[in-house]
């Protein structure tokens, strides 16, 4: 099994920056890629940006460029760096991993982390 834990959430003021964390645990080995994904008031969850075991990312085409993301394989971490954040990026902000259990592919979602952008 695989759990995941984000944190970093909080109140930025619009143009500011933020970094949030996702700390994978259990069966490490088995995760074959990570990503974040956002959910705002009223809409939809969605995909932000991804990396593969092998270091692969991917973005939401219209956020490339204001974040990154990244890892720390010793600390079996995944960070989100968030630059220039506008209004429109208040969401909750989830972590997910995907990992295989023998033949299965799973994915496993933490409970979410609030930003707030916001003068």
């Amino acid at each position: 099994q695989v759990q995941v834990v984000e944190s970093g959430g909080g109140l930025v003021q619009p143009g500011g920056s933020l970094r949030l964390s996702c700390a994978a645990s259990g069966n490490i080995s088995s995760i074959y890629a990570m990503g974040w994904y956002r959910q705002a008031p009223g809409k939809e969850r969605e995909r932000v940006a991804g990396i593969s075991s092998g270091g692969s990312t991917d973005y939401a085409g219209s956020l490339k460029g204001r974040f990154t993301i990244s890892r720390d394989n010793a600390k079996n971490t995944v960070y989100l760096q968030m630059n220039s954040l506008q209004p429109e990026d208040t969401a909750v902000y989830y972590c997910s991993a995907g990992y295989s259990v023998g033949p299965r592919y799973l994915e496993v979602w933490g409970q979410g982390t609030l930003v707030t952008v916001s003068s």
